[in-house]
Order: C-alpha cells, then sequence, then structure tokens
C-alpha cells in the first residue's frame, strides 16, 4: 500500500526493525509510483512508504544525517542525480542484477544511482511548414535557414542545459559557444514557457520547430486541448554529428543512511525488471532500460532511433561549464 507523504512523520516513524518496509523519497508524481508500488508489494509482501517532494531533497537527507528514514531517492535529470551523489547523501550499490538490468551509460560509474527510464531530447517540426529530412543533427539548429523559426524554453532549465553539456562533450568549448549564439540566433521569440507551450507556438503559427522532451507527446495526445497542438507536429530525432540523440533519464539511488538496505535493494533490482520497466515506461511516455524491454506502443509509433552512449555522469560534470556558457552568450535575453 502507498501512504502518502507530505506528512514527513509518516516515514520518520518508520522503524529500521520493520524488516519489511522500505521507505522513498520522491520527485516523481503519485499516479506515477503507484502501479510499481503496488506490484512490488504484490510480488515481495515488502509495504512501500512514500514522501513526496517538490524540492530540496538533497537538503533535507543532508540535515537528517544518519537518522534518515529514507532507503532510496526518485527522481529525474542526471543534474539532481549527480546532485545527490555530490552531496554525500547516496552509497554505492553492488548488484549482479542492477549490472545486468541498466547499461553502462544509464548508471554512475561508482555505483550510486541506476537509470530507470530514458526520454530524448528531440525536435517537434511543424508537420505542414517543415520536411523531416531537413532536421538531422543538433548542430543543423544553429544554421541561419532557420532563423525565426525556432521556439524553445529558458536556455538555462536542466533539460536544456542537458544538452548544452552534451554539445560541449562532442564540440568543446568554442564550437559549442559559436552553437549556441547561432541557434539564438534563430529563435523567433524569446525562451519562455514549458515544452508543451513550444509545440502550441507551433501550431499557432509563430515558430517551425522546438526542442522538446519525448514524453510530453504522448501527455497532449492524453489531453483533449492539446491533442490539437500533438497532431500539428512530426516527432524527429536529430543526432550529434559523430553521436547519437541525446537523452535523459529517471533514476533511483540509495540513502546513505537506508535503514532498510535488504529491501531497498529488492526494490531497486525489481524497478529494472522487464515488468516493472514496461509498467513505469508506460505510466510516463517514456523508454525502459533493460536490454530487450519494448516500450509503450504510443512511443514506438514515433519512430527510432539511437541514443548517444556518453555516460551521463560525464554530462553532469559539464553541467557549470555549459550553464556559464549559456549566461555569457544571454541566450534568454
Amino acid at each position: 500500500m502507498l501512504r502518502l507523504g507530505t506528512a514527513l512523520a509518516l516515514l520518520t516513524a518508520a522503524s529500521p526493525a520493520l524488516a519489511q518496509e522500505v521507505n522513498l523519497y520522491s520527485y516523481r508524481q503519485p499516479e506515477l509510483l503507484q502501479p510499481l508500488v503496488d506490484a512490488f508489494t504484490e510480488e515481495t509482501g515488502i509495504t512501500v512508504n512514500v514522501a513526496y517532494i517538490d524540492k530540496g531533497l538533497e537538503e533535507r537527507l543532508v540535515a537528517e544525517g544518519d537518522r534518515s528514514p529514507a532507503d532510496l531517492i526518485f527522481t529525474v535529470d542526471i543534474s539532481r542525480l549527480s546532485a545527490a551523489v555530490n552531496a554525500g547523501v547516496t552509497q554505492a550499490v553492488e548488484s549482479d542484477v542492477l549490472m545486468e538490468n541498466v547499461p553502462a551509460q544509464y548508471r554512475d560509474p561508482d555505483n550510486h544511482w541506476f537509470g530507470l527510464t530514458t526520454r530524448a531530447r528531440i525536435v517537434y517540426a511543424s508537420k505542414d511548414r517543415v520536411d523531416p529530412s531537413e532536421v538531422t543533427t543538433y548542430e543543423d539548429l544553429a544554421d541561419p535557414k532557420w532563423e525565426g523559426r525556432i521556439c524553445t524554453r529558458s536556455g538555462t532549465h536542466d533539460y536544456n542545459v542537458a544538452l548544452v553539456a552534451a554539445m560541449l562533450h562532442h564540440h568543446g568549448e568554442e564550437e559549442t559557444k559559436t552553437w549556441l549564439e547561432g541557434l539564438k540566433s534563430n529563435l523567433a521569440q524569446k525562451p519562455q514557457g514549458n515544452d508543451r507551450a513550444q509545440v502550441k507556438s507551433i501550431w499557432s503559427g509563430e515558430c517551425d520547430i522546438s526542442l522538446g522532451n519525448t514524453y510530453y507527446m504522448g501527455k497532449m495526445l492524453e489531453d483533449s486541448e492539446q491533442s490539437e497542438w500533438a497532431n500539428a507536429v512530426n516527432v524527429l530525432f536529430p543526432e550529434f554529428e559523430e553521436g547519437g540523440t541525446h537523452v535523459n533519464i529517471s533514476g533511483v539511488a540509495m540513502t546513505k543512511a537506508a535503514p532498510n538496505r535488504e529491501n531497498a535493494l529488492k526494490m531497486m533490482e525489481f524497478l529494472t525488471s522487464p515488468e516493472a520497466q514496461k509498467l513505469y515506461a508506460s505510466a510516463n511516455y517514456e523508454y525502459p532500460i533493460a536490454p530487450g524491454t519494448e516500450a509503450d506502443d504510443v512511443v514506438n509509433s514515433w519512430g527510432s532511433f539511437t541514443p548517444d552512449d556518453v555516460n551521463l555522469m560525464e554530462l553532469a560534470g559539464l553541467r557549470g561549464d555549459a550553464l556559464r556558457l549559456i549566461e555569457e552568450v544571454d541566450f534568454d535575453g
């Protein structure tokens, strides 16, 4: 049973002596976790207690120290996973199951976090005004042919910072700065709104292409108002000139305190199993990570792509430089 955790006292009261419990701190929404929690409890008999946290997860764990009731943290984006590691609130986990189910580029080299699902940072393109063959690389987005035709959310948002970090990995600082300047000069309007707002702007004719995450297409299609926006665009998978399509992840890490370590490890291994991967990925229109696990039919309908094979922890290390370059070119100005 999932006990909603706005009341932190629920977890604080959980005793390490209760061998059939596991306690989670999660940035992910209840509706995404509920099917997983139900399936895990049914399979193992272990009760799952979840505290949903909007912000400050690392700070809370630091403040709680060794007395923290949390066993696992769930979050999205490599920046948040790496922040937890850098804050010293996670621990390394040794597991043959996790090593087999999670490809190397989607786990921490020191085994502090493991990816669960991926989402690609792609291009939404107008069906009426853009030939899909026109968008093949991220580098191409700086080409003057797109002048006044691109929309995007803030350059300093984590999703775009990660993309710029990937550009740094492939091309270095000088070329990345030039690319950012070219991309900025091609914007149809000042960066604003979220990824869905960019698709609405394409639908309304304000721009022709935008950057966005794949799962937003699924979210828009299930919304009666936004489905019209979604049906106005194609999902295109650009690649880096010497790499693949940029992806980010949702992931899990075991806390340093972990009072129920054995149960926490069981849940981590369960989350990377084919059964759990399909449940988790389908709930948010993401891509499962475990080898041989198929994505949801809706997700597969967008087409296939080759993910960039850089380890995401390398990109996390470039985040500071990426943010500095974004600010240097005054991307949002």
